[in-house]
């Protein structure tokens, strides 16, 4: 596949990057909606979206370059260049939520209520984001066959860029960004559940994402590795057990205590 979707005089843009823009441009609309829902100010979300961006995309680079520094050392520059690709996802998740916990501090305002309205966009966000590994040739499972493939009912263009080198690959980006698609559905209507508490959609995203990953990791062949072991598992089994652990714990409380619908068309006091 061509990574450059077009070019503007000698400027090229690449797939990778316009993706990734979509994707938190739809995001932060999804999240301005759903804040409409409580009343926080447009200018409070669009400026949270803003740090969590920055920050979160810093932290996904840096977490891919640490596990991969062996292609960085002897030109550090190309650190920088991230329209190429080479951003981890639980890197952005680890640096966008330290940003979300310290901008909702500053304004008094309960962080897993943020963070519940936030993972429903961010499922889709990253359905979205995951077509940019696509156009890299990149983030792609085990050498399969062209038969294997159409067994599957994918899409002849996906199998024909999925061929790299006359091999062809499992589309492990086709498997997660249909497994993020179905997890933003399934939220949709989870946050909708009347009894539902501040907190909760945040565990199911952790637990729910941590599933898909684990075993989408198993295929992947460019897996980040931390001693034997695959990174993104070792992480996914932690996000799990922490999500459901606080899942537990939050289910504790009372009936009517800390609903993520409670406070919805009332004012929010900063």
């Amino acid at each position: 596949m061509n990574p450059v979707a077009f070019t503007i005089g000698s400027f090229e843009v690449r797939w990778y990057s316009l993706l990734l823009l979509v994707a938190m441009l739809v995001a932060i609309l999804l999240l301005i909606k759903e804040g409409r829902r409580f009343n926080m100010p447009k200018d409070f979300l669009f400026n949270l979206a803003f740090w969590v961006i920055i920050f979160g995309l810093i932290s996904a680079r840096i977490y891919y370059c640490v596990f991969n520094f062996s292609l960085y050392k002897d030109n550090l520059l190309d650190v920088f260049k991230i329209w190429e690709g080479g951003l981890a996802i639980h890197g952005g998740l680890i640096g966008g939520l330290i940003t979300l916990i310290i901008y909702c501090k500053r304004y008094n305002i309960n962080p897993f209520k943020v963070t519940d309205m936030t993972v429903v966009p961010l499922l889709l966000a990253q359905a979205i984001g995951r077509w940019g590994n696509f156009f890299n040739g990149e983030a792609h499972g085990v050498a399969t066959t062209y038969y294997h493939l159409k067994e599957l009912h994918i899409p002849e263009k996906i199998i024909e860029g999925m061929k790299i080198g006359n091999v062809y690959y499992h589309p492990t980006f086709l498997y997660e960004s249909i497994y993020c698609l179905i997890g933003f559905i399934i939220l949709l209507f989870v946050r909708r559940i009347k009894y539902i508490k501040r907190g909760q959609l945040t565990c199911i995203y952790m637990m729910y994402y941590s599933v898909g990953r684990f075993f989408i990791e198993a295929l992947r062949t460019d897996s980040l590795m931390l001693g034997g072991f695959r990174a993104a598992q070792i992480v996914s089994i932690i996000l799990f057990l922490v999500g459901l652990i606080i899942f537990i714990v939050l289910s504790r409380k009372g009936k009517f205590e800390d609903l993520y619908n409670e406070g919805e068309n009332k004012p929010i006091m900063f």
